[in-house]
């Protein structure tokens, strides 16, 4: 707050500068903002540029591009939070499914006559092992 206090109060005394020149003995032009003795003050006006047609129309051409690379710049970082997303939703499940199996529920499949065929201990640690790897693989 302090520092844009201070920016406000020198902003003026920056517009208003006075600029001064001068020669010394050695016939050198100097350039200062406190009179000498024998200086001239200097009126400095700003310098107003006009711009071609075709400087104008590369000057668009160049926020064009600036504003598209920005949008697929934007595209992409909502892409990969939306991945980012997927693979979190992903790694919940799989850290689910594994308690699961750590809780001692039975996995079975439903057989073709729709009866449940329950999973052996063989092929339960079989899909836990299986569980933990997709988790060490995606979700570290």
């Amino acid at each position: 707050m302090r520092a844009l206090f201070l920016l406000i109060t020198l902003l003026p005394g920056l517009a208003v500068a006075e600029i001064y020149r001068w020669t010394d003995e050695q016939g050198r032009v100097h350039f200062g903002q406190r009179p000498v003795a024998g200086a001239e003050q200097v009126q400095v006006r700003p310098q107003v540029v006009e711009r071609d047609e075709h400087t104008r129309e590369r000057e668009a051409r160049s926020q064009r591009l600036h504003e598209a690379r920005r949008e697929e710049q934007l595209q992409a970082e909502a892409a990969a939070a939306e991945l980012r997303g997927a693979r979190a939703h992903e790694c919940d499940e799989l850290r689910r499914r594994l308690a699961r199996i750590a809780e001692g529920y039975s996995y079975f499949r439903i057989g073709a006559d729709g009866e449940r065929i329950y999973y052996s201990d063989e092929e339960t640690d079989s899909a836990r092992r299986q569980l933990r790897e997709r988790i060490a693989r995606r979700c570290s």
